[in-house]
């Protein structure tokens, strides 16, 4: 589906109290004529939703929590706005699907996302994807839906969609208004994603056990939400970004690679056939990545600031340790597994993630709960939204008895 500036994009902004969202709606209020977001979503923190209701009056606003969502209600009335507050988890899935949106950006973070994600994939909305956790979980048959239903998938990911831009003249756009790839198998050598490496990139792992959850968030270069954060510390999330992007660009795991890069300036790379190398390099903010989707096939202002390259003295490089960071290596496991090993990889790490930031486990005892749960849940297939929630609860429930076992509270 084309936009322009005289039909405005209707946008549903999930996660809209978090980082994507917060980044997202900073673009879209650069260019009211462009967009207008019709729907935000909260899982529970009403009064930020609030102040986003106040400036943008979106038709609805869906908040997860039954008791968040009457507050809402209740103040929304009480400033006499006119947003429609819908509660549970199931309306995210309402609006996704709902005929006055055209945009969904999927920000809600983990395997929670993983409904409304696939809805709007299901009906054709274009798709501005966060959320990497859905095509994780459910890669083959997320793509295969979007390719029936004709949803544009965009990725909003710094390293997605800068592999997206390095991509170049290989992104054909379709009669639907989507893209697809061309001759990527015969001309790409391989993809690169970039990593900072978190805050332990140079920690001596035998101090591991003592990492506190403050030591963990405190990312040196991007500002993100917990759960991500500590993600970004283990280098989980880049073993899920290596997931995503093989079903994004439909290129094995052998032409996907992990460079440690802590300066977070180069965020991709693309390795051509005759050996050119394509880079994507601005400054670590996410306003970058979502203004490119939002406006793709175009480019309108994020606000971000210029990148000043003389400024910067040195970009580094380097391999991973995968000794140092064992869940990235659990991550490069479960994808050449394949099947539902990515699903239960997920689902482990979000349970072993809460119970260290709840301090009941011990940093150095994620990566030992996702590994066991992998080693309990049988491989079978994906074949449909609830077949990969049933398997998803499955390991939930085997990685909170690992949790237990080793819990320090």
């Amino acid at each position: 589906m084309a936009h322009d500036a005289v039909m405005p994009q209707r946008i549903a902004v999930f996660g809209a109290t978090g980082s994507i969202g917060a980044s997202a709606l900073a673009v879209i209020r650069r260019h009211p004529k462009r967009f207008t977001v019709v729907a935000v979503s909260a899982h529970r923190r009403w009064a930020p939703l609030l102040e986003i209701c106040q400036t943008f009056r979106p038709r609805w606003a869906v908040v997860v929590d039954p008791d968040a969502a009457n507050a809402l209600r209740r103040h929304l009335a009480a400033k006499n706005l006119p947003t429609e507050v819908l509660a549970g988890a199931d309306a995210l899935v309402t609006v996704a699907q709902a005929s006055d949106v055209d945009t969904v950006i999927a920000g809600v973070v983990g395997g929670a996302g993983l409904p409304s994600t696939y809805a709007a994939v299901a009906a054709g909305k274009r798709v501005l994807l966060a959320n990497k956790e859905a095509l994780v979980m459910t890669g083959a048959l997320l793509t295969e839906t979007a390719r029936r239903s004709g949803a544009v998938l965009l990725p909003i990911d710094s390293e997605h969609n800068a592999l997206f831009q390095c991509l170049g003249s290989l992104v054909v756009t379709t009669e639907s208004g989507g893209w697809q790839l061309k001759d990527a198998q015969q001309m790409i050598r391989r993809l690169v994603l970039t990593a900072s490496g978190g805050p332990f990139r140079t920690r001596d792992p035998g101090t591991f056990a003592s990492i506190t959850p403050e030591e963990a968030c405190a990312h040196p270069t991007w500002s993100m939400g917990q759960k991500i954060s500590v993600d970004s510390a283990t280098m989980m999330n880049k073993g899920l970004e290596v997931i995503e992007a093989m079903w994004l660009f439909g290129l094995p795991l052998e032409r996907i690679e992990v460079l440690i890069h802590p300066q977070s300036i180069v965020h991709a790379l693309v390795e051509y056939c005759d050996g050119s190398v394509l880079a994507h390099l601005s400054e670590p903010d996410m306003r970058v990545p979502i203004a490119h989707a939002l406006a793709w096939p175009r480019r309108i202002t994020s606000g971000a600031s210029w990148l000043a390259l003389a400024v910067r003295e040195t970009l580094t490089f380097a391999a991973p340790d995968f000794d140092r960071f064992p869940c990235l290596r659990l991550a490069f496991e479960a994808a050449r597994t394949g099947d539902c090993a990515p699903t239960v990889l997920n689902a482990a790490n979000e349970v072993a993630v809460a119970a260290f930031l709840e301090r009941r486990l011990a940093f150095d005892r994620i990566p030992a709960v996702i590994a066991e749960t992998l080693a309990e849940i049988p491989v079978t297939a994906v074949t449909s939204v609830e077949a990969a929630l049933a398997i998803d609860q499955a390991a939930r429930e085997k990685a909170r008895r690992w949790v237990s076992r080793w819990s320090i509270g």
